[in-house]
C-alpha cells in the first residue's frame, strides 16, 4: 500500500509538471523583453509553456517557409507576414496588426554629439552609423526609407555598419563600435549604455507595424489562438506600452 501511495504521488507530480501545451513563437528581436515578461504571466495563468525564437523577421519568415516548427509568427513589418500569407503559410483569420514603434537615433551614453535633424548624420564627426540589414531586416528597411525620404541616403550609406538585426545595431553603439545608430525607441529604452539623440518625427518616418498570426502548420492551433488572444488583451497591451510600443489593435 505504501509503495502504491509513493508511486501515485510521483505520477501526480509528473502530470502536474507537464505543461498543457508548448507554444513556439517566432518573434522579432525588438519584442524580446516585452514578450518574455508577458509569457511569464501567461504561463502562470494557463499552465502552457511559451518557447521563443527571437531574430530578424526576415530570418524567421525564411525559417517558417522552410518548414521550421512554429505556432505563432510576430513580425516587425507587414512585408514578411505578407510573404508567408501569399504562400498559404499563415492563418489569415488570426492575423492582426498589434503594435507600432518609433525610429530613434542613439549614441553612446558618454557621447557629446548633438543630433538635431537627420542631416546631422552626414557630419564628419560621425564616422560609423549602425543599422540593421537595410536589404532584409525591418528596422534597417525602415531606417533606409526614412533617410531616402530626407534625400540623405547617398551621403549616409558609406558610413553604414550593417548588423544582423536591430539588437545588433544597438550593441554596436553600446560598444562604441559605431558613433550612432538607428533603432527602435523600444530598444533604446532597455539600454543603459546609449541615449536617444534624435527621435524621428512620425510625419517623416515610414509606417511601422507589427503583425502577428497563427502559422498554418501549427502543432498547437487551439493553444496558439489562446495565446494570440492574450497578446491582444488589455493586460498584455499594458506591458507593451511600458516598453514603449504603440498599440494598434487593427486587422
Amino acid at each position: 500500500m505504501k509503495k502504491f501511495t509513493i508511486l501515485f504521488t510521483v505520477l501526480l507530480a509528473l502530470t502536474l509538471s507537464v505543461p498543457a501545451a508548448e507554444i513556439t513563437v517566432f518573434a522579432a528581436a525588438s519584442l524580446t523583453d516585452s514578450l518574455k515578461q508577458i509569457a511569464t504571466t501567461y504561463e502562470k495563468q494557463s499552465s502552457d509553456k511559451i518557447i521563443f525564437n527571437f531574430g530578424a523577421s526576415s530570418t524567421l519568415a525564411r525559417q517558417i517557409a522552410e518548414g521550421a516548427p512554429a505556432d505563432i509568427f510576430f513580425s516587425a513589418d507587414e512585408a514578411k507576414m505578407d510573404g508567408l500569407e501569399k504562400k498559404g503559410l499563415i492563418d489569415q483569420a488570426t492575423r492582426q496588426n498589434r503594435l507600432g514603434n518609433t525610429l530613434v537615433v542613439v549614441i553612446p551614453v558618454g557621447s557629446t554629439l548633438a543630433i538635431k535633424s537627420a542631416s546631422d548624420l552626414t557630419n564628419a564627426a560621425i564616422e560609423k552609423i549602425a543599422l540593421a540589414d537595410t536589404k532584409a531586416v525591418p528596422a534597417g528597411i525602415y531606417a533606409k526609407a526614412w533617410l531616402e525620404k530626407q534625400q540623405l541616403w547617398p551621403a549616409v550609406e558609406p558610413k553604414v555598419v550593417a548588423t544582423e538585426n536591430v539588437r545588433g545595431a544597438l550593441a554596436a553603439v553600446e560598444s562604441e563600435n559605431a558613433g550612432a545608430g538607428v533603432v527602435y525607441k523600444t530598444d533604446a529604452g532597455i539600454s543603459k549604455k546609449v541615449k536617444i539623440a534624435y527621435e524621428v518625427p512620425a510625419m517623416d518616418a515610414p509606417k511601422i507595424s507589427y503583425p502577428m498570426a497563427l502559422v498554418k502548420e501549427s502543432k498547437q492551433p487551439d493553444a496558439g489562438k489562446k495565446f494570440l488572444h492574450y497578446l491582444a488583451s488589455e493586460e498584455a497591451g499594458q506591458v507593451f506600452q511600458r516598453f514603449g510600443f504603440i498599440l494598434l489593435n487593427d486587422r
